[in-house]
């Protein structure tokens, strides 16, 4: 694999119910191997699995290669792909990375929860560019459904309460009270490097 880095390389190789010679099928899955060796890429150790995408679409699944090829591919995908860590033991933050009004309902800002929960009816501070202002979370939405709380990794939209529009803006983060403090002046050192 090139630059020591795991494959996540799955080849799914298409349109077999066209094909009615079982070594013609061999034979091209030889020459895919090939060609991904050709390439510094895990050919050999690579899965290929044969199928016909249409089939799956239909429902079908004649030898093996509808329905139950699909599964093979995902069941393979899943069981390659690790599970993102996620920091949800750390105090909740998002950076807010956009802002909207919903008429009778108030304040909506989203992002990303980049660590920590936040729940329903707790409070959060609004941190940075403007003085920090505290307000509650009364909802938190996901792909238009209402939850009890956001996660870590999640792109989440948190409803507040008592925050007009203007008192929000991209750039701020959201952050549970007293676990951040915005700075204006740091201290660094820095190393540029040269061509030589």
């Amino acid at each position: 694999c090139p630059a020591g880095r795991r494959s996540l390389h799955r080849r799914f190789l298409n349109k077999a119910d066209m094909v009615d010679d079982a070594e013609l099928l061999e034979l091209v899955e030889m020459e895919v191997r090939d060609l991904l060796n050709t390439y510094d890429f895990p050919g050999d150790d690579t899965p290929i699995i044969i199928g016909s995408a249409l089939m799956a679409l239909e429902g079908k699944d004649d030898n093996g290669i509808g329905v139950s090829a699909v599964q093979k591919l995902v069941e393979t995908l899943d069981s390659y792909i690790p599970e993102p860590v996620r920091a949800i033991d750390q105090p909740f933050l998002m950076p807010i990375e956009d802002v909207f009004s919903i008429s009778g309902r108030g304040t909506v800002v989203t992002g990303r929860v980049e660590r920590g929960i936040i729940k329903v009816q707790e409070e959060v501070e609004i941190v940075g560019i403007k003085a920090t202002t505290k307000t509650t979370c009364t909802g938190v939405e996901m792909f238009r459904k209402l939850l009890d709380e956001g996660r870590a990794g999640e792109n989440v939209g948190i409803l507040l309460r008592g925050t007009k529009r203007e008192d929000v803006e991209r750039g701020q983060v959201l952050a549970k009270p007293g676990t951040i403090k915005p700075h204006t002046k740091f201290e660094c050192e820095v190393y540029v490097l040269s061509k030589k």
